[in-house]
Order: structure tokens, then C-alpha cells, then sequence
């Protein structure tokens, strides 16, 4: 494995990360909302989830989605699904006083890998990226190492945001505008999630 390809490999799974998305708005929405102590879990959990979906990829779900679109097509709907029953519980929580930001810390984990695993197109994202980019065949050894790096980027970004977005200067401010942005982030899901049902 090359630098190049280590550096290809970090550099467009960053962007993927970082592009607005699911994850990144809940991860920003409940840093804002919980603060570190429940955002870090839960961005930990999305940083897992999306995980998972390079070992998928790395496996080879990505062609048996290619050889089956019906089941594609059903894990689209279900994570939409999934998105929209998300959106609806933010949109609730809008009115809401914000709760204290500690606890609820082990299922934040776990609803950050189910959110993530929610929307089945990281599995082709990763599909293609790790083909292009390692086009040659590999061994077990080098699946491992491509999932650490995986892994260890998903983490590292999420994190980060989790961390940054949850300081105190910015928490104030959220205060100020809870109601607005918790609507703004819970249309941004829905549509998000409209959008993976619409083009099953």
C-alpha cells in the first residue's frame, strides 16, 4: 500500500464525511442540544455505524446490492423510513427545554451506529472508493489495515465535530436559537430521508 493511496483513501472518505449529511447534523444538532458528554458517545456510535458499512463494502454487499436492487431499494426505504421517524422526534423536541447535558451516554452510542446504518449508501460509496483506489486484489491483511484507516478517519472527524460543536461559547448561542435550528436540522433529515425513499 502506497502513501498515495493512503492519502487518496483518507482524503475523499474526509470529504464524505464532512459533506452536510444525516450524520453530521445529528452529530452537530446533539452536541448543540446535550453538550460532550452525550454528543462524543454518539458521534462515536455514527463513526462505528459508517464503519461498518466499509467492512460491508470490503465483504462485498455493495455487488449483492448490485446483483439484487430489490434489496437495495429496501434498505433505502427503511432507512428513510428510519430518517423521517428521526426528524419527527427533533421536530418535537424543538419546544422543548433543553435537557441536562449529561447522561443517556450508552444509548446515544448505539443510536449513533443505527442512524448510520440507516442509509445503505455508504456500502456503494465505499465500494467504489476502495476499487478505485486499491484496484488491484487483496488479502485479508490488507482489507484489515484499509478498515483501520477507515475507521480511524470516521473517528477522528466525528469526534472532532462532536467536541468543537459542543463548547460552551456555542452552546450559549444555541440557547438563543434552539427552536430555529432544531427545526432547521429536523427539515434537513426529513428531507434527507424523503430523498432516500424517493430514489429507491
Amino acid at each position: 500500500m502506497s502513501a498515495e493511496q493512503v492519502i487518496a483513501l483518507v482524503s475523499a472518505l474526509s470529504l464524505a464525511i464532512l459533506t452536510p449529511g444525516p450524520a453530521i447534523i445529528a452529530t452537530v444538532q446533539t452536541a448543540f442540544a446535550h453538550g460532550r458528554e452525550r454528543a462524543l458517545p454518539y458521534a462515536l456510535g455514527l463513526a462505528v455505524g459508517a464503519s461498518l458499512w466499509c467492512i460491508a463494502a470490503l465483504g462485498g454487499l455493495a455487488v449483492l446490492f448490485k446483483l439484487h436492487p430489490g434489496w437495495f431499494a429496501g434498505m433505502k426505504i427503511l432507512g428513510g423510513l428510519y430518517l423521517l421517524w428521526f426528524a419527527w422526534r427533533l421536530w418535537r423536541a424543538s419546544t422543548r427545554p433543553l435537557p441536562q447535558a449529561a447522561g443517556g451516554a450508552s444509548r446515544g452510542f448505539w443510536g449513533g451506529i443505527a442512524l448510520n446504518l440507516s442509509n445503505p449508501k455508504p456500502a456503494l460509496f465505499y465500494a467504489a472508493l476502495i476499487l478505485s483506489v486499491f484496484p488491484e486484489p487483496m488479502g485479508a491483511a490488507r482489507q484489515t489495515l484499509i478498515y483501520g484507516i477507515c475507521l480511524a478517519t470516521e473517528l477522528s472527524w466525528y469526534a472532532l465535530v462532536a467536541v468543537l460543536m459542543s463548547t460552551a461559547a456555542m452552546r450559549s448561542r444555541y440557547f438563543a436559537a434552539k427552536f430555529w435550528i432544531d427545526r432547521a436540522a429536523s427539515i434537513a433529515m426529513a428531507l434527507l430521508g424523503l430523498l432516500l425513499i424517493a430514489n429507491h
